[in-house]
């Protein structure tokens, strides 16, 4: 059983910045390939950022780059999100991810940390 666990969201106004956090526990999921995705109101689940296997540099949806960060924290299970001037658009609910190492096709999702971005 894999649990994704986040924290960190809450009301900021626009131009401030928040932290993230997520702590996966359980077994056979993918610390390599974790990331951050979200939700707005009455909009689909899009990506945000998340890390790559190989090596390669993490990934970003082109609306947050240069504004967020993804990054581990110093125990390998933890991953967090910088997010720097942020915008009311940034407003949703922010969910952890984490494939499967043995079926990347399944996914393990955490309940999500909502982000207000206030004008």
């Amino acid at each position: 059983q894999v649990q994704l666990v986040e924290s960190g969201g809450g009301l900021v106004q626009a131009g401030g910045s928040l932290r993230l956090s997520c702590t996966a526990s359980g077994n056979f999921f993918s610390v390599n390939t974790m990331g951050w995705y979200r939700q707005a109101p009455g909009k689909q689940r899009e990506l945000v950022a998340r890390f790559r296997s190989g090596g390669d540099s993490p990934e970003y949806i082109g609306s947050v780059k240069g504004r967020f960060t993804i990054s581990r924290g110093n125990a390998e299970n933890t991953i967090y999100l910088q997010m720097n001037s942020l915008k009311p658009e940034d407003t949703a609910v922010y969910v952890c991810n984490a494939p499967d190492r043995r079926v990347p096709a399944i996914n393990y999702w955490g309940r999500g940390t909502q982000v207000t971005v206030s004008s």
